[in-house]
């Protein structure tokens, strides 16, 4: 089928179920970033393939609503399917409710709609119809994942499952709550020391769970998980049960009883499965608290990861310094030869997610992905973009850097000198405890605003141990989230500039929350940086920076040398002592 002869297919559905409004979302019944094959159904009924939107349909218009990274991408893949382009203002809000006239039937997927869009839909005066248009005309679908599961050994973890457990029923009786529901899978994989490869990029397994203050259950295909593994668990006071018993264990808590619920990361058939009986409370999961707080043995576990990755990336660096003007190197070819030198790493068991690899004007795009059509030959000139992340079983890498192939513009020196200087602003920040995202947000962005510049996109994101690259609660961006930034959290800093048609700039580290000064005025915290890669010094415009941004710059890059020297060949250890050399 044509993708408008699926789009003729689907109308003909709604007018045999009475609905006028059909909704599409990208989900799955988990709420993932990443999707499994099984669940991308945007792609299935439009063809465009980016991780973020919504398809709307009437009988006289569809319409796909997304964000700003996706818009160049989506014109090109939505020619010819049906489907219009509509541009998202802010990224990340349904603005296609405002558009659904007022009376209109809507009908979606019960189980790719969270809480949160459900009780947003309600409150404009929609109450959803439970209706799969999907599955009758998707021949040959892909079927669920089914790979092996497994435990991490409590060496990576640091805990184990049952004293993570205690934590969390902990937590419940503070909130005086009597079972929490989880269904955001890398809450599942922490909480119970699970991993697996059911989601591209992320080393989760589908699963559910529900835990009260005497049971915990782990709702999944037990094919997956090996006899000895499933002992384990059973020693540890966890009920394994198959994934499509859920329902039937929440329709059995007890009357009266309170269950927590965090309603982005639930979906709506699991919602209206709760008896009414039953108070729900709803919030950040407890477990994204718990999660985003490292423990010792993962912060030990997290630097070695950052060793194995640096010298990934230093073989890299000096690969495409070495090799520019000799073999022919393209955005593609680049990234994936960055993929095999961090598989030459013992523990390497992925990507973290796609690599943003972009060349001059393609790295204008904050979240370009290069393809066949638009892969870009990299010139002895300008500046290239590296976005790029790895899995290891000690931890979870994300790091942008900008590598200088040849002379700079003074725009192109004066933006990477600016973005650095944000960078360094962020990283050297002390600040009092209670701080939010957002405070820390306009401190990295001050030297960008001074100069009239912004940038579109969040500053910080959390980083998982072994599991999701992106992950909460904590986050850097102009949103008032009211969460407080601890020790022990780890978080990335990723200022950049875009100019669209030219050059894009971005430069990102991880670090970690750290306690700095007790005071009179109380307890301050600080950030250490875990990234070990060479920031190339070699693009600074000097006097666009202080003393002190340049003393920070040098003192990195020696700690860089330092740390990953004993890893390195003498030759590799040469090359990068070389480029960390400040131009006079």
């Amino acid at each position: 089928m044509t993708y408008t002869e699926k789009l003729k297919s689907i109308r003909n559905q709604m007018k045999i179920e009475g609905i006028d409004i059909y909704l599409i979302p990208s989900s799955d019944p988990y709420q993932n970033e990443y999707l499994p094959e099984h669940y991308r159904c945007i792609e299935f009924a439009s063809g465009f393939t980016g991780s973020a939107g919504v398809l709307v349909i009437t009988q006289d218009f569809a319409g796909l609503w997304t964000d700003s990274r996706y818009f160049i991408q989506a014109e090109q893949q939505l020619k010819n399917s049906g489907y219009q382009l509509v541009k998202l203002q802010i990224p990340h809000t349904p603005e296609y409710i405002k558009w659904i006239p007022k009376g209109s039937k809507v009908g979606c997927i019960e189980e790719l709609l969270s809480v949160v869009l459900l009780e947003q839909l309600q409150a404009s005066g929609f109450n959803p119809i439970a209706a799969d248009l999907i599955s009758p005309i998707w021949n040959n679908r892909p079927q669920l994942p089914a790979n092996p599961a497994f435990l991490l050994e409590n060496r990576y973890t640091g805990q184990s499952a049952s004293e993570k457990l205690n934590q969390l029923r902990k937590q419940l009786e503070q909130m005086e709550t009597d079972a929490i529901l989880l269904s955001a899978l890398d809450e599942i994989a922490w909480l119970f020391n699970l991993r697996g490869n059911d989601i591209k990029c992320n080393p989760l397994t589908l699963a559910y769970s529900l835990v009260t203050s005497e049971h915990a259950y782990l709702f999944i295909d037990q094919r997956k998980l090996s006899k000895k593994d499933q002992e384990y668990l059973t020693s540890q006071r966890i009920t394994i049960a198959n994934s499509q018993d859920i329902i039937t264990t929440i329709k059995l808590l007890q009357t009266g009883s309170n269950l927590f619920i965090d309603p982005k990361r639930t979906n709506a058939k699991l919602f209206n499965s709760i008896p009414a009986s039953v108070k729900i409370r709803q919030g950040i999961s407890p477990v994204s608290h718990l999660k985003s707080i490292k423990n010792n043995a993962e912060i030990s576990n997290f630097k070695k990861a950052m060793i194995k990755d640096g010298v990934a990336l230093t073989r890299f660096m000096k690969w495409i310094k070495e090799n520019l003007n000799k073999i022919p190197i393209t955005e593609l070819s680049a990234a994936k030869r960055l993929e095999q030198f961090r598989a030459e790493q013992e523990g390497f068991k992925g990507t973290s997610f796609d690599a943003i690899s972009g060349y001059a004007a393609n790295a204008a795009l904050p979240h370009y992905t290069p393809n066949e059509q638009s892969d870009q030959t990299l010139q002895p000139k300008g500046l290239y973009l590296i976005d790029s992340g790895g899995q290891y079983f000690q931890g979870t890498t994300d790091v942008t850097r900008m590598l200088i192939l040849g002379p700079l513009t003074t725009q192109e020196k004066e933006d990477y000198t600016l973005v650095l200087r944000a960078l360094i602003e962020g990283t050297t920040a002390q600040y009092p405890t209670g701080t939010r995202g957002y405070q820390l947000d306009a401190i990295i962005r001050k030297p960008l605003w001074d100069k009239g510049i912004n940038y579109g996109h969040g500053t910080g994101h959390g980083v998982g141990c072994f599991l999701n690259v992106h992950e909460g609660p904590q986050s850097i961006s102009p949103n008032n989230l009211d969460v407080d930034f601890k020790a022990g959290m780890i978080t990335s800093i990723e200022p950049g500039i875009y100019r669209p048609g030219h050059h894009g700039v971005r430069i990102e580290n991880l670090v970690i929350t750290v306690p700095a000064v007790e005071t009179e005025f109380g307890s301050f915290l600080s950030s250490e940086t875990l990234t070990l890669a060479l920031i190339d010094p070699k693009g600074v415009a000097p006097e666009l920076l202080e003393p002190r941004h340049l003393q920070w710059l040098e003192t990195y890059n020696n700690y860089v040398i330092k740390t990953l020297g004993p890893f390195l060949s003498a030759s590799e250890n040469n090359w990068l002592k070389e480029e960390c050399k400040h131009p006079n």
